[in-house]
């Protein structure tokens, strides 16, 4: 398969590919460590609990509803109209089956069966679930390659949809396993806006973050048919070198249970 050279190669490249409205969210709130290197109370173990890692004091409700999940880049291929294509404006961008394109397309991604159930819950508020928040999610397919952007799928937007959350705080999206391509621990990214309507005109995110899939699980997978590069490539990388998850990664280690028939990866998100 052909290699896709571009695939999140840092910060420094991400950053060159972003639109001035990305770059403007990034840089608010819990973006501008991420864009500065500063470092969190617990990559530090410096802050006491309370406290923030600037030694501000934290509300008692923050402060009990444990650490809040890092902003992280996007990456070059979002597909948010922050770098070239804009599919979340597009009819059928709603859906909880992700499988397949919509549009001019029905091509359906290949690859192990995987349910993605994220619970998004309001840091600032006790952790209280954001319910009527939306979630817009992707991922790469069983070659390494990204729909709207890599040679070959270009005409694709498989893999790619947005859900609102329920009263619980809670989405759910059908798709597949994706694969681990050269550079990158195997990885899927979202994004969490405050509303449908906000998502469905590519407004501003709440959080931009990345989700990271368990190595035992990823070896399993990539043991059949369609994933023999990612063998080679997960055995280059680890979580502790990744350019996005070396910096830590507890907050967003899916859980994942079920077996190659199909399984199903859980995290809760602390915006």
């Amino acid at each position: 398969m052909t290699q896709i050279a571009d695939h999140d190669r840092g910060l420094a490249f991400d950053l060159a590919t972003l639109g001035r409205r990305r770059l403007l969210t990034l840089l608010g709130g819990t973006g501008l460590a991420v864009l500065t290197g500063c470092a969190t109370a617990d990559q530090t173990g410096s802050s006491p609990p309370g406290t923030s890692a600037a030694g501000t004091t934290t509300t008692g409700a923050a402060a009990a509803c444990g650490e809040e999940t890092p902003q992280e880049t996007a990456g070059p291929y979002p597909g948010d109209g922050s770098n070239g294509p804009n599919v979340l404006t597009e009819s059928g961008i709603v859906r909880g089956d992700i499988r397949s394109s919509f549009g001019t397309s029905s091509t359906t991604a290949k690859g192990v069966p995987l349910t993605i159930e994220l619970t998004i819950l309001d840091s600032g508020k006790g952790c209280a679930a954001m319910s009527g928040a939306a979630v817009y999610l992707w991922h790469c397919d069983i070659d390494g390659k990204y729909s709207l952007y890599s040679q070959g799928v270009t005409n694709e937007n498989y893999l790619r949809g947005v859900q609102e959350t329920d009263a619980q705080g809670k989405v759910t999206f059908t798709s597949i396993f994706p694969a681990a391509y050269s550079g990158r621990w195997p990885h899927i990214h979202f994004e969490v806006y405050p509303s449908l309507v906000e998502a469905t005109k590519a407004g501003n995110p709440t959080k931009t973050t990345q989700l990271a899939l368990p190595e035992d699980v990823c070896t399993k997978v990539y043991a059949t048919d369609g994933y023999s590069q990612s063998v080679r490539n997960l055995a280059r990388s680890s979580l502790d070198t990744d350019n996005v998850f070396s910096d830590g990664h507890d907050t967003q280690l899916a859980a994942v249970a079920g077996s190659t028939s199909g399984y199903t990866a859980s995290l809760t998100v602390r915006v």
